[in-house]
């Protein structure tokens, strides 16, 4: 689900940003704060301050709880903190976003980039670095917080069953240079290793191929509800009626058949990284 690489862009300046960030930025006030006291306080600079009172920057929820309890705000900052986590995402991708944190499955075909569940800090850097037209430094980092935020899926007490299609092509491409692609690979092998996840490579040299009309991700539901998140250039769709989902689904079936096996996708993976 590589998602939030459309051109949608965050909440940034508008929206539930802009309405936390004037609550923090009154509550602050009646405290008799300055930014750079509730900084030191919370251990942000009075810069970052700013930008949140100014809906520019995303708070995390670890900041929110500090800002409710320093500045006496009764829990009124953080019931807002479900809304502000939402709003990392650009709005097309907020309800796919909150089905992957609870799926109870998830299946994900990428011939564009390393999957954002197993991409690096660096690697999910260099591909909103290289989205043209060029973001924002601000969204750049935004975006590569929201990336990472969502691979808590691994460490949930009930976890996922997650399967990956990858193409060859993209564990050959080094976006970022070799040296972030390194730790990328090694990553991927990482997260092979989980009992709960499978890993496959769809090799080049496939004259069979059922994945050519692009990537996609299967997600079921834990009320076993199952739901196809299909993505396109500068549009993505959420299906939840059964023929659409069964013709994916059905897809995805012809995919991992006809890709190396986990083990053999592996193998594959440390091959690369030992031809680097």
């Amino acid at each position: 689900m590589d998602d939030e690489v459309q051109q949608s862009e965050y909440e940034v300046g508008t929206g539930m940003l802009c309405v936390f960030g004037r609550h923090l930025k009154l509550f602050r006030e009646r405290s008799e704060m300055d930014r750079a006291r509730f900084g030191s306080l919370t251990g942000y600079s009075a810069s970052t301050i700013a930008s949140f009172e100014q809906g520019r920057r995303i708070p995390p929820p670890k900041f929110i709880d500090q800002a409710d309890e320093v500045l006496g705000a009764g829990g009124v900052l953080c019931a807002s903190k479900e809304e502000v986590a939402r709003a990392q995402y650009p709005a097309f991708f907020r309800d796919a976003a909150k089905l992957e944190a609870e799926a109870v499955e998830l299946h994900v075909y990428a011939n564009q980039a390393v999957p954002g569940l197993l991409q690096t800090e660096e690697y999910a850097r260099a591909v909103f670095i290289n989205w043209r037209p060029l973001l924002h430094e601000d969204v750049v980092e935004q975006r590569v917080t929201a990336r990472l935020a969502r691979q808590e899926i691994f460490c949930r007490t009930q976890l996922p069953t997650i399967s990956f299609v990858i193409e060859e092509s993209v564990l050959r491409r080094p976006l970022g240079g070799w040296g972030i692609m390194r730790g990328q690979l090694e990553q991927i092998l990482l997260h092979g290793q989980r009992r709960n996840v499978e890993i496959q490579v769809m090799p080049i040299e496939r004259d069979e191929h059922a994945g050519l009309a692009g990537p996609f991700t299967l997600i079921e539901a834990k009320e076993g509800r199952r739901i196809a998140y299909v993505e396109a250039q500068q549009d993505s769709c959420l299906y939840t009626a059964r023929k659409p989902v069964r013709e994916i689904e059905e897809q995805y079936g012809l995919l991992r058949a006809q890709a190396l096996t986990p083990r053999e996708s592996l193998a594959l993976v440390e091959k690369l990284l030992g031809e680097r």
